[in-house]
């Protein structure tokens, strides 16, 4: 089945039974600040969920836009590495909001994958909470299983919470034994195990808890239901790849990277991770930028700037020396459009946000890539082990190298970074910076209170613009007004116009 065909499956299936078909929610959560991104299915359906909001429907399902790639869930640094890390991907998931509860959950789910989908049974496991002996029971009454496949797991693995407080509860996964040759090939090897023979499919969480403050479960008067599984996974599964990145979802994306870079995908180990990277992250940043998040130094467009960064350097890494990412997220558009027409409505921003941003990055990142590799390879003929904090500060300080992309190079190259001498060389900065201004603020004053006088001010147009062409109005060397200057020179402008937000208002400057 096309991954197109699965998604409608399983929404079909559920509409079937009394489900209503929601549409996903914003990248963005609405109304939630503790949630950077959207991460899971049951993000929009919280109120309902906390019953502090009422819908016109008891059961829902949808197909719904995820995003993990900072906070407690962050698959950043795994994506390219692994066959089913991402950082966007979409998840399908059915809710009862009081309505059905474990028996109806168990039901569908298993009548779903086994007829449905058609997934052999011999090949399904699943896991239980280890105390939760009622869904135990309906694994075997219902699925027929076998009780060697129905493994318990303590709190960690099989116990769900919205929150130190709130509705919680055990859950259960549905799995998958996609056999010994993807194994790890330890004889301890089983449910829970780290490598991809056992597959976790599907997540069912059985919300019938409240956690009070002191602690103290209290089961909820009306239980509910929240259900989660992965598109990319199913898909793989159903289309007999072995990793996500072999299914269609994929698979056009990844064959516009092969044009633009003259590579083949399959070929070469370390190519293919980055082939992965670029793949995955531009799915992301098309997404992100669609749903309103821009570029910045802080939050949400922090994480898009690091993803937009780490898809350049991954470019780089196969042998692309120029802006490419707008031809890749083509490809994306092209794929996922008709399911998501945001993406066509927002085309024009997706391209020119991401082109400005490649752009810009790119001299810094080619420069800083120089510069890395040869510290890093003065280090090893030293025989050190960790790039010193000074040579991380200069980086960042002085070529405005980010710290991760550092951090991800070293890691590469089996170093360590010295973060503390890192930190200590930012604070020693700081402090720097507090002195000179101490003696710098008053003199500032009069020259600013001067030209203000002579009617020259910058006028601050950032929160309609990035971009803005400006006249230059003075020049200002050593805090003096200057014709001319030379290259090499070190001065201040004072333009008419500028985008760039001042260090004022508890943000910090641009």
């Amino acid at each position: 089945m096309r991954s197109e065909e699965i998604r409608q499956a399983f929404l079909d299936y559920f509409a079937s039974r009394g489900h209503q078909v929601v549409k996903s929610s914003p990248l963005v959560p609405e109304d939630d600040p503790t949630l950077l991104f959207t991460n899971a299915g049951m993000v929009q359906f919280k109120r309902v969920f906390l019953q502090q909001e009422r819908r016109p429907y008891m059961r829902a399902t949808s197909c719904q836009k995820c995003l993990r790639a900072g906070g407690k869930h962050n698959d950043l640094e795994n994506v390219g590495r692994t066959a089913r890390h991402h950082t966007f991907f979409e998840m399908l998931g059915n809710f009862s909001f009081g309505d059905y509860f474990k028996r109806e959950a168990i039901q569908m789910a298993w009548e779903l994958l086994t007829e449905g989908f058609r997934l052999p049974k011999e090949r399904l496991w699943v896991s239980v909470h280890y105390r939760d002996e009622e869904a135990k029971r309906l694994w075997l009454e219902i699925a027929g299983l076998p009780e060697e496949r129905i493994v318990p797991l303590g709190d960690e693995d099989n116990f769900w919470a919205m929150g130190e407080t709130g509705p919680c509860g055990p859950c259960s996964e549905i799995i998958i034994d996609q056999g010994e040759e993807v194994g790890c090939g330890e004889p301890t090897c089983g449910v829970g195990c780290d490598c991809d023979r056992y597959l976790e499919l599907w997540n069912l969480v059985f919300m019938q808890f409240e956690r009070t403050e002191d602690g103290r479960l209290q089961p909820l008067p009306k239980p509910c239901i929240d259900t989660g599984m992965g598109l990319e996974r199913i898909a793989a599964v159903l289309q007999g790849a072995k990793s996500n990145y072999d299914t269609d979802l994929f698979s056009d994306v990844i064959a516009r990277i092969e044009e633009v870079s003259g590579l083949r995908y399959g070929e070469d180990q370390r190519k293919d991770v980055s082939i992965r990277v670029v793949a995955d992250h531009s799915r992301a940043i098309a997404f992100l930028i669609a749903d309103g998040v821009l570029p910045s130094n802080e939050g949400r467009g922090y994480v898009l700037r690091r993803i937009i960064r780490r898809a350049s350097r991954h470019g780089r890494l196969l042998g692309i020396d120029r802006p490419f990412l707008v031809e890749i997220i083509e490809g994306v558009r092209e794929k996922m459009a008709e399911v998501y027409p945001e993406l066509i409505g927002a085309r024009k921003v997706i391209e020119e946000v991401t082109l400005r941003e490649e752009e810009r990055f790119g001299e810094t990142l080619d420069r800083g890539l120089q510069l890395l590799a040869e510290e890093i390879e003065a280090l090893k003929e030293r025989g050190e082990k960790a790039l010193p904090g000074e040579v991380v500060f200069r980086l960042y300080d002085t070529y405005g190298f980010p710290v991760d992309l550092t951090e991800e190079v070293t890691r590469e190259e089996g170093l360590s970074l010295d973060m503390e001498g890192f930190h200590r060389q930012m604070e020693e900065q700081r402090r720097r910076g507090k002195e000179s201004w101490r003696w710098e603020a008053p003199e500032r004053e009069r020259l600013w209170r001067v030209l203000e006088e002579e009617g020259i001010c910058s006028a601050f147009v950032g929160y309609e613009r990035l971009e803005v062409e400006g006249e230059v109005l003075r020049l200002l060397k050593g805090g003096q007004p200057v014709p001319e200057v030379s290259a090499g020179e070190e001065v201040e402008l004072v333009v008419d116009l500028t985008p760039f937000y001042p260090e004022a208002g508890g943000q910090v400057g641009d």
